[in-house]
């Protein structure tokens, strides 16, 4: 009886030891701990973060500003041109900042050709102008690839440095779990980046079609004014 008292004391005890050192574990583990111990290629993962808030309000910046137009651009464009005032129209375009007015100057600048011709000019300028708003954006979408990578590819190289060190130091519970853990830390690392460059491709890509759409607008708007006799 004494032995079985014995017994059940010792693994108290050990219980109570585990349950401790777990809640120590807890309380020391931080942000800042979990990513110095996800090892060396959380170095790459950091500049892949620093890239992608770069590229995201950079481009963020410069499509909103192109999405910016007077609502009264193209009213007083047709005033210009059904009034018979070329030049003023292509004045009025050429003082207007955006991708809609500098589509509509290459029209006005070609009014007495073709109309195809008008149009393509036109839909060449447009071309031009969604992808300057379509640069860097291939970046983004590169971090969305490679970003999950380096995070795997760090979690296979704590791996590999974990069992090395098991077959030379011995089986440990408390370090592998340890080990295990801290490595998968690059993968959770590279997983939320993937993520997050993924969402701001396609938040600016929408942003970039609603520039199209305008411009489409605009072109359409345009060329039904140069069918309106002048006045």
């Amino acid at each position: 009886m004494s032995l079985f008292l014995t017994l059940m004391l010792q693994a108290d005890t050990a219980v109570k030891a585990v349950t401790d050192a777990a809640k120590d574990s807890q309380e020391s583990i931080s942000l800042f701990y979990l990513l110095k111990e996800g090892g060396v290629l959380m170095i790459p993962l950091f500049i892949c973060s620093i890239i992608l808030v770069y590229v995201f309000a950079e481009r963020w910046m410069a499509i909103r500003k192109a999405s910016e137009m007077d609502p009264t651009f193209m009213s007083r464009i047709r005033e210009q041109i059904t009034g018979g005032n070329i030049p003023a129209a292509k004045s009025l375009a050429r003082s207007t900042s955006g991708p809609v007015a500098r589509m509509i100057e290459k029209g006005v600048s070609r009014i007495g050709r073709p109309v195809d011709q008008i149009e393509k000019s036109m839909e060449s300028t447009g071309k031009l102008e969604v992808y300057k708003l379509e640069k860097n954006l291939s970046i983004l979408s590169t971090l969305a690839g490679i970003a999950p990578m380096f995070g795997f590819l760090g979690t296979i190289a704590g791996m590999i440095i974990l069992f090395f060190n098991i077959q030379h130091q011995g089986f440990s519970l408390e370090h592998i779990a340890g080990g295990i853990y801290t490595k998968m830390v690059t993968s959770a690392v590279g997983l939320i980046i993937g993520l997050l460059s993924y969402v701001a491709y396609n938040y600016l890509n929408a942003q970039i079609n609603k520039n199209v759409n305008k411009m489409e607008a605009a072109s359409v708007e345009f060329l039904d004014i140069l069918q309106e006799p002048a006045k």
